[in-house]
């Protein structure tokens, strides 16, 4: 038997014992080269044997494509925004909870710098699981205007 021969038997043995049932495997055939190195030439197919038949799905178990949704937490109030945003921002490291309230300027008062707004603002898109645009994001100095444009946000959640 070829060297060629003996590989391609050996990987056939070790996908059939590995793979997936019925997954149709395309196997290069492969020959030895004289320094002992594989090399890939022409493509074979080769099925893989399937599982037995108790294992395989019938047109009765197979699962119903529909979704279903939670109804989630009811709407957003402009008081559960604000709960949300001011713990938010008590839980950044940065900001003073003595000198935090809904009207504290992020650079002013808190003595924020604009990459810890970034930080904020990308925070609030994962609390809220919505996106800020740019140029909204630059307009939000206050926790208050958070609020405003979050809860202006018909996505937020």
């Amino acid at each position: 038997m070829l060297a060629s021969q003996v590989a391609r038997n050996v990987l056939a043995r070790r996908m059939t014992r590995t793979a997936a049932p019925s997954v149709a495997v395309a196997l290069s055939s492969i020959t030895a080269s004289t320094s002992n190195c594989i090399n890939r030439a022409a493509s074979t197919s080769i099925l893989l044997p399937s599982w037995p038949s108790h294992h395989q799905s019938t047109a009765n178990s197979v699962l119903p494509t529909t979704r279903f949704y939670s109804a989630g937490k009811g709407p957003l109030t402009i008081q559960g925004i604000e709960d949300r945003v001011m713990q938010l921002l008590r839980d950044f490291d940065k900001v003073e909870q003595a000198k935090l309230s809904l009207d504290s300027h992020f650079i002013n008062d808190l003595g924020l710098d604009s990459l810890d707004q970034v930080e904020i603002t990308m925070a609030m898109e994962d609390e809220f699981n919505i996106e800020i645009p740019d140029r909204d994001a630059e307009e939000i100095m206050t926790p208050r205007q958070a609020v405003e444009k979050i809860f202006a946000n018909k996505n937020a959640m």
